[in-house]
């Protein structure tokens, strides 16, 4: 898998990671316990979750889940509906007005795939979402995955490759070149 690592078990590295998803899950519980109407603490909860402000043409509706918050990245006028997990120690990237559907899991970790080094440590790999994307409901991308700008990822679709620019992807995980740029003129 492009740009892969492995993080080693019992290392200052896997304890950091580890000691930074605790505090994690206690910021997400606390989010994911508010009022839908208290933007503001919402707001000021992911801005913990992440490290740094929050854009303002972020719409985020919880429940919402992740385990490092410090690798996701947000760009403007992202929509994130509920129920969505983004575990993001490989890091995330995630585009200008790309909608997210709701129970979508986006995962950047792994283990080994050998039978002798599954207990080694994780792997990790980043995924990187372009701009204008359609994740629909319950769909899973899996660890090193770019999804190309324009692109939709069809309801409960298993996305582990990468999938080109203007593209659908369905729910067999089949990618069918459509073309879904914009219209340039009248028809």
């Amino acid at each position: 898998m492009r740009n892969q690592r492995l993080i080693r078990r019992r290392t200052p590295e896997s304890r950091a990671l580890a000691e930074r998803t605790q505090v994690v899950m206690e910021l997400t519980s606390r989010l994911n316990t508010l009022l839908h109407s208290d933007v503001e603490a919402r707001t000021a909860l992911l801005g913990q979750i992440l490290g740094r402000p929050v854009p303002e043409t972020l719409t985020l509706y919880p429940p919402f889940y992740c385990d490092h918050g410090l690798s996701l990245e947000f760009g403007e006028h992202v929509f994130v509906n509920q129920n969505c997990s983004f575990y993001d120690i490989g890091g995330i990237s995630i585009g200008d007005w790309t909608m997210v559907g709701p129970g979508v899991t986006l995962t950047t970790a792994g283990h080994p795939v050998e039978r002798a080094r599954r207990f080694d440590g994780i792997t990790a790999a980043p995924i990187t979402i372009g701009a204008d994307v359609w994740i629909g409901a319950n769909a899973t991308v899996a660890p090193g995955v770019r999804i190309g700008a324009g692109s939709v990822v069809a309801a409960g679709a298993v996305v582990a490759k990468d999938v080109p620019a203007d593209h659908l992807v369905s729910s067999a995980g089949h990618i069918m070149r459509r073309d879904l740029a914009p219209a340039t003129g009248p028809e």
